[in-house]
C-alpha cells in the first residue's frame, strides 16, 4: 500500500529494519579482528572508510532504489527473496564459521577491507538493501521520505557511537564473549533470512502471508 502517512508504529518499524539492516551488531566483530594488528591512526582511517562508503550506498539506494528497480525489471518480492538467501549465507557463517580464523587479514589492503566486506555487506547488509529498496519504493510523500531518511541518519549516528567506542576500548573487549554474542546473533540473523524469503514468497503469491 502506498504510503503518504507515517505512523508512530510505521516509525518504530523502520527503525528496527534500519537497525538490524545498517545497524552496528554483524560488523561490530569483524571490523575488531580485521583492525586488530592496525595502529590507532589506521583504525581511525579503516572506520571512517566504511562508514562512509556504507552512508553513501545506503542514501543512493533509498534515494534511487525505486529506479534501479524498475530500470532492472525486478519485484520488491524477489528482492526480498534474494536479500534473504545471501543474509542466510552470512548468518550460517557466523554461526559455523571458523572462530580464531575466521576474518584473519595478513596481506590484504585494510582500506580495501573497509569497504568490502566491511561497509557491504557486514555493517550495509541484505535486510538494509531491501529495507532501503522498499522505502524507495513505497514512500509516496515528501514528509514520509524526510521521517525515515532521519531515522537512516540516526541509526548512522549510532554506528560512529559505537564504532569509535568500540575503537577505543578494543584492546579491553573480552574476545570470547564478543565472539559468543557473534554466534548466537548469527542464530537470529538466519531467523530474520528465512523470513525475509518467505515475506518475498508471499508478497509474489507463492504462499499465503506469513504472521510475525
Amino acid at each position: 500500500m502506498d504510503k503518504t502517512s507515517i505512523s508512530a508504529a510505521g516509525a518504530i518499524d523502520t527503525f528496527l529494519v534500519l537497525l538490524i539492516g545498517i545497524g552496528p551488531k554483524i560488523a561490530l566483530v569483524p571490523f575488531l579482528e580485521m583492525t586488530a594488528s592496525l595502529d590507532s591512526a589506521a583504525k581511525r582511517q579503516v572506520l571512517r572508510k566504511m562508514l562512509t562508503t556504507a552512508a553513501t550506498v545506503a542514501v543512493l539506494l533509498m534515494v534511487l532504489g525505486e529506479l534501479l528497480r524498475v530500470l532492472l525489471h525486478f519485484t520488491i518480492g524477489s528482492l526480498s527473496i534474494a536479500g534473504g538467501v545471501i543474509l542466510l549465507v552470512v548468518a550460517v557463517w557466523m554461526v559455523l564459521g571458523p572462530a580464531a580464523s575466521s576474518h584473519r587479514t595478513e596481506g590484504k589492503d585494510p582500506m580495501q577491507l573497509a569497504q568490502f566486506p566491511l561497509a557491504v555487506p557486514y555493517l550495509l547488509n541484505p535486510v538494509g538493501i531491501v529495507g532501503l529498496m522498499t522505502i524507495s519504493a513505497e514512500a509516496k510523500s515528501l514528509s514520509v521520505f524526510a521521517v525515515e531518511f532521519g531515522i537512516l541518519v540516526f541509526v548512522l549516528l549510532l554506528d560512529v557511537v559505537v564504532f569509535r567506542w568500540a575503537n577505543r576500548v578494543s584492546e579491553k573487549l573480552d574476545e570470547g564473549r564478543m565472539l559468543v554474542t557473534e554466534k548466537v546473533f548469527g542464530f537470529l540473523i538466519a531467523a530474520i533470512a528465512v523470513q525475509l524469503v518467505l515475506d518475498g514468497l508471499a508478497m509474489e503469491g507463492i504462499i499465503a502471508p506469513v504472521p510475525h
